[in-house]
């Protein structure tokens, strides 16, 4: 496993060379040891004016570093004039899941300034998910009121254990989550069938997921029109298989299939022949049939044209009482998901219930540890009506079903979130104001709800994350980024893995 520092000295750049100088000796003399700038992967300028992509460029090029110790030079001053270098550090760390080491030159300023200047410090890297582990200063000791180690230079072997042994950062933070969700993808590449090569959005998705190794991809389409509009894009496909709807081998092959899973439906299999002809269906019968391990589609088509085939040819998963879905949600510093959202109208206390559980189990399934609100216009005994007295049956029965569970309903939206709410309305409750799994009510506030927080607060929506399927299938949002649709193909990767 891969240890991560960066080293950090705001206004103390000599001494963070020295520092980092001297724990590179002694790290290299513990394991390999890689080290690089907090810039790579980037540039200044483009950290300056291009954040959103040169974060992720940074976070990339540090998680790739094959060693046991990576330690990161963070940016200093002179490098960051048109933007904040401590900002970067801090994010960088968070999503790099690296340790952070502040080094200070205490030279002339008084015990009550360093600890102050180190608690500001120490706060700022909490609000970012980042881990400040030790303090370190040239020269004699300095007694200081703080609650993170402080060494002095030169480092003690006291000193390097404490480092060495620190626990990596845990945080599931936007970047975090996806890399992890990337890196899984990659480790065991599976064949995501995407049957849409006509919208433009799927063929720019489909080339990136093949340059950055996320999965196999097959296109459902007209090879000749793929090959000359990729061309048109300036991207590279040719590492994708693309299969017509009317290769007579595939065709057939699915047809009789598809006769044979509907046939107490009546269909024939000269009315399967018909049917498999819609993309949806033949890519779902790639899927069952195994020559694919998972489909995304629904960037130029509906919901239901994309998961309805799933329903009659792929089917639950033993156990599974009902089909649902989930949206992550990735925030600015952590990673929320609510459900459901695409799949079922008004579900019943029952069913309500299962679809708690489901998305708990997933959020699990992707790193997150799952909080659960049963979301009401109603928190605690403060309302009344059948649509609270269907969240309150629904969250009975989730605590019966699954009594450990963190799980709190009903509960309204602010409660769910913030602190001083939460205090005031249910003090005491575990998922109060720690809220991140959000259950709606019903399809139409799920929906609501999450194109409501994507769109103004910038969040990265991924899925939706359909639950209860045999074998994974995931739908698109029609009005789908480039991102989400990488994402939604490294997540279906992830989830053919088992």
């Amino acid at each position: 496993m891969t240890s991560r520092y960066i080293v950090v000295g705001p206004d103390s750049a000599n001494a963070a060379t020295d520092a980092a100088h001297e724990l590179a000796t002694a790290l290299s003399a513990r394991g390999t040891l890689a080290r690089m700038n907090a810039l790579a992967g980037t540039t200044p300028s483009e950290a300056a004016t291009s954040g959103t992509s040169a974060l992720p460029a940074a976070v990339e090029a540090v998680r790739a570093a094959d060693a046991d110790f990576v330690l990161i030079d963070g940016v200093v001053a002179g490098e960051a004039r048109t933007f904040d270098a401590i900002r970067w550090n801090v994010n960088l760390a968070a999503s790099a899941r690296a340790n952070v080491i502040l080094v200070l030159d205490p030279e002339g300023v008084p015990a009550e300034l360093l600890t102050e200047e180190i608690n500001v410090f120490a706060a700022r890297c909490k609000s970012h998910q980042a881990q400040l582990v030790a303090v370190i200063l040239p020269g004699t000791p300095t007694a200081l009121g703080v609650d993170v180690p402080v060494f002095s230079l030169p480092l003690s072997d006291e000193a390097i254990k404490t480092l060495v042994e620190a626990p990596a950062p845990t945080a599931v933070t936007p970047l975090a989550f996806q890399a992890d969700l990337i890196d899984r993808a990659r480790a065991d590449r599976k064949r995501i069938v995407m049957p849409e090569p006509e919208d433009d959005r799927v063929l720019l998705a489909a080339g990136e997921v093949l340059a950055r190794g996320i999965a196999d991809v097959i296109l459902v389409g007209d090879a000749a029109a793929v090959a000359t509009r990729a061309g048109e894009l300036g991207i590279d496909l040719t590492a994708a298989s693309v299969v017509s709807v009317d290769d007579p081998e595939l065709s057939e092959k699915y047809a009789v299939e598809f006769a044979r899973l509907r046939e107490k439906k009546g269909v024939t299999v000269e009315q399967a022949r018909e049917k498999i002809k819609d993309v949806s269906y033949f890519g779902t019968m790639m899927v069952h049939m195994g020559d694919a391990d998972g489909m995304v589609s629904g960037a130029a088509h509906t919901t239901a044209h994309t998961i309805v085939p799933s329903f009659q040819i792929i089917k639950t998963a033993p156990g599974v009482s009902i089909v649902s879905s989930i949206f992550l949600m990735l925030m600015k510093d952590q990673v929320w998901a609510f459900g459901d959202c695409a799949v079922n109208p008004n579900p019943t206390p029952e069913q309500l219930a299962d679809i708690a559980i489901s998305s708990a189990r997933t959020a699990a399934q992707f790193g997150v540890e799952p909080r659960v609100a049963m979301l009401s216009y109603s928190t605690g005994t403060s309302g009344s009506g059948p649509d609270v007295d269907a969240v309150v049956e629904a969250t009975r029965i989730a605590q019966a079903k699954a009594p450990e569970l963190a799980l709190e309903g009903p509960i309204q939206f602010d409660a769910a979130v913030d602190v001083a709410v939460a205090s005031k309305k249910l003090p005491g409750s575990p998922v109060a104001s720690k809220a991140n799994v959000f259950i709606f009510p019903s399809l139409s506030a799920g929906n609501i709800g999450y194109k409501a927080v994507q769109r103004s607060s910038g969040a990265v929506a991924v899925g939706p994350v359909l639950q209860g399927l045999n074998k994974p299938v995931n739908d698109l949002s029609r009005g789908a980024l480039v991102e989400d649709i990488v994402n939604t193909v490294a997540l279906t990767a992830v989830q053919a893995q088992g």
